[in-house]
């Protein structure tokens, strides 16, 4: 089993914000495999179903951004995944716009919603960071993955959001950089 986790925040104004690009990712993973009607559980909205013959779970947390890791770790404890079988999508600065970055554990390097997931099940999990880049003007970060994507840029997430689901089975795999590399080269 696996359990895929988007991250963002769970209100309608919070949309197209660069910090929802994970909740973006798991609307897609789940349109593409025709995953369960979603249901709210665990602090989050719930979809199952099948990816290249593994069970999967998709989970958007509805606990925001920075509590994230309440509801990984109910869903974990409920379900007995191990860590190591939950796979985070999630918004990155340090990563530039439209390029992805899978790996296993590591730091949260100052992304709250990681940080909560670390908190409450350690770091033995592995991330798809999504490049949001950095801000072109001086502005906060928390102002700057607040803010939504304008049209451009959301044409862009959901071409990347495309390409995720169609490299997916490296991903079910673990095959962290060769997914990496396929939804960077397409």
């Amino acid at each position: 089993m696996l359990l895929f986790v988007g991250l963002g925040n769970p209100t309608p104004d919070s949309e197209n914000n660069r910090h929802n690009v994970g909740f973006k990712i798991i609307d897609a993973i789940n349109k593409q495999f025709s995953l369960s009607k979603q249901k709210p559980k665990f602090k989050g909205l719930l979809t199952t179903g099948s990816i290249d013959g593994e069970k999967v779970y998709a989970i958007k947390p509805l606990t925001f951004m920075n509590n994230s890791g309440i509801c990984i770790r109910e869903l974990l404890e409920y379900f007995k995944f191990d860590a190591r079988d939950v796979i985070v999508f999630h918004d990155d600065l340090d990563v530039e716009f439209g390029k992805i970055k899978a790996k296993f554990g590591g730091s949260s390097a100052g992304h709250n919603g990681i940080a909560s997931i670390d908190k409450f099940i350690g770091k033995d999990y592995s991330r798809v960071r999504i490049g949001i880049g950095k801000p072109k003007t001086p502005i906060k970060v928390e102002e700057y993955v607040l803010q939504n994507f304008d049209e451009e840029e959301l044409s862009s997430i959901n071409k990347i959001s495309q390409n995720i689901t169609e490299s997916i089975g490296d991903l079910v795999k673990k095959k962290l950089d060769l997914f990496s590399s396929t939804v960077n080269n397409k």
